[in-house]
């Protein structure tokens, strides 16, 4: 996946992510920050739970599940970063 792809599904993720939190007043470059974050984080987590490993994969297509999986690791990015402001 090209880097213009990576960009996209960060976006659509990050705002979808922050839609779902109540933090829809982030802005296009912190939302793109928030899916690329969560689709590594997302990406990790499926690995861990469908291989048994724990390893950083690329999805190299952009499809439906690809940005489920990133719209997932973004919505736990956030909040792991809200749990971290509350203290």
């Amino acid at each position: 996946m090209g880097i213009i792809s990576w960009i996209i599904l960060g976006f659509l993720a990050g705002c979808i992510a922050s839609a779902l939190s109540g933090k829809s007043r982030m802005g296009c470059l912190p939302n793109i920050l928030v899916g690329m974050v969560g689709s590594l984080l997302g990406g990790m987590l499926v690995t861990l739970i469908t291989e048994g490993e724990f390893r950083i994969t690329a999805f190299t297509d952009l499809n439906i599940v690809s940005l489920l999986v990133s719209i997932l690791g973004a919505v736990i990015f956030l909040a792991i970063l809200g749990s971290a402001q509350k203290r």
